[in-house]
């Protein structure tokens, strides 16, 4: 299956040449907590998050990415934590990723099973930091040192 991955991104690599666009969500919960997602496929925890489909917005892809990977609602952006899309940032592909933190409501949940095998609420003092998915530590480290970074 991996292998497979590899040739369907390198395909889209020729064919399109460019960096697909993705979003990385900071969900916070009205308690200060901070969701997490737990990948399938590396089983690292990882900010939610995904590539933005043909005609969503940046906002709309936040929101659809929310309930399939947590469950949870968006209810207020809060701001914009950075734009990332140094070509090494993920393993898997070029990406330029916009990195968003949110408030959110509801019961966490994973509808996507194929992607994530868990989902999970962290108080700060517990969060993963130094083994996330990707460079979602830096987009933490981001939102907390309250700067909006493009790298």
């Amino acid at each position: 299956m991996n292998r497979l991955w590899n040739l369907f991104q390198s395909v889209l690599g020729l064919i399109f040449h460019h960096p697909i666009t993705g979003t990385s969500i900071i969900p916070v919960l009205p308690d200060g907590r901070i969701v997490l997602i737990q990948r399938r496929d590396n089983g690292k925890w990882a900010l939610p998050g995904g590539m933005v489909e043909w005609g969503e917005t940046i906002e709309s892809t936040i929101q659809r990415e929310l309930v399939e990977e947590t469950g949870l609602q968006l209810t207020k952006v809060d701001r914009l934590v950075g734009v990332y899309s140094a070509p090494d940032r993920d393993r898997r592909f070029h990406s330029i990723c916009v990195a968003i933190a949110v408030q959110v409501t509801g019961k966490t949940a994973v509808e996507d099973t194929l992607e994530i095998q868990g989902v999970q609420a962290f108080e700060r003092s517990e969060l993963p930091i130094g083994h996330l998915s990707a460079d979602n530590d830096r987009h933490l480290q981001d939102y907390f040192d309250n700067v909006t970074t493009l790298a």
